[in-house]
């Protein structure tokens, strides 16, 4: 059974990940400072694969402590690195803690692995990267725009950190993937996003809001050049994003990588706007979410989905769920959330 360390594995796409990897036959260690997660997760996990993974409180920030978890469990053979810092907005605010959180912790696993012979590292990045691409849908050779955000920018200097270490013939692979808009829960509603206070994202906002624990919701801008004026984006199923963590850790680890890093776009292909996923989700439940227009907020890009032909031929992955059955999924886990008291 190879060995996984999932670092910041109680957040939200990393503990459906982590339920993928075990379903996998994979064994899986956690590294996380629950900044932003629950260690509840684990329960979740437990539930769904019946296997508890090891799990360290740690942040990575603190190298010789991730020294002292990869020497606790030798044989790992790859890494998935999750653990950052990642609401937007916020970042323009806290643009230091996001430097610190989401560089120098990549720059202590990558110093790390030649040390314990870990073969590669799956890094966890973002649309961001483009910025406002000039060409949709966005391909992996798009050019990376300037950041819009201090979050984006850590993103896209990640990348150049992983490619510069690679190009210096460091002995490991990397699968960089770049995420578009993760969303939904588990099906058996077991785990989804559970944000600390007021999420940052707009799914939790969005059922948060329709539960009636917040007022209600605000849409940040109609006046942008799409059809009906709300910003556009590719929202995944975070369960089918989950599967791709795994395919990639498979290729690298199975010796079918191409080169020693590879790049890969996961979205639909299908841009949805927020009054769209508004509309679908009073559809899709039945429940209406109050909402107001307010005005833009800094750092957000007007329009991007993704063209993942790239992940559906090479990876031989395709996003399934659709964004309907998705909303329902996030719905029935902030229906379970009220059941355990939880919010």
């Amino acid at each position: 059974m190879k060995k996984i360390l999932v670092t910041g594995g109680t957040g939200y796409i990393a503990s459906h990940t982590v339920v993928e990897l075990q379903n996998a036959g994979y064994e899986v260690i956690i590294i996380d400072n629950l900044s932003n997660s629950n260690i509840e997760v684990l329960d979740g996990i437990e539930k769904i694969t019946g296997v508890r993974p090891a799990f360290v409180e740690l942040d990575i920030n603190d190298r010789e402590g991730v020294r002292n978890v990869l020497e606790s469990h030798p044989d790992i053979k790859g890494i998935i690195h999750f653990a950052a810092s990642k609401a937007v907005g916020e970042s323009v605010y806290k643009p230091l803690l996001y430097y610190r959180n989401n560089i120098v912790t990549l720059i202590n696993l990558l110093e790390l692995m030649p040390e314990f012979g870990i073969d590669g590292i799956v890094f966890s990045s973002s649309c961001t990267v483009y910025g406002q691409p000039d060409i949709l849908p966005v391909t992996e050779d798009a050019p990376i725009k300037p950041a819009l955000s201090p979050y984006g920018n850590t993103k896209q200097i990640n990348e150049e950190i992983i490619r510069d270490a690679i190009h210096a013939d460091m002995p490991f692979k990397s699968i960089i993937l770049r995420y578009f808009n993760p969303i939904g829960a588990h099906p058996t509603a077991e785990i989804g996003e559970l944000p600390n206070g007021v999420p940052q994202n707009l799914v939790p906002f969005v059922t948060q809001t329709a539960m009636g624990i917040r007022k209600e919701l605000s849409v940040f801008g109609d006046d942008y050049d799409t059809p009906d004026g709300s910003c556009i984006r590719d929202y995944i199923n975070v369960v089918d994003l989950a599967k791709a963590h795994v395919i990639a850790m498979d290729r690298m680890l199975e010796g079918k990588s191409a080169e020693k890093l590879e790049v890969f776009n996961l979205g639909t292909g299908i841009g949805v706007s927020v009054l769209e996923l508004i509309r679908t989700f009073e559809k899709g439940t039945g429940v209406k979410v109050p909402y107001k227009i307010v005005g833009r907020r800094e750092g957000d890009i007007e329009k991007v989905w993704a063209n993942p032909e790239h992940a559906n031929g090479v990876l031989g992955w395709t996003a399934k769920e659709t964004v309907e059955d998705t909303l329902v999924s996030a719905w029935n886990w902030q229906k379970r959330l009220r059941e355990r008291g939880i919010q």
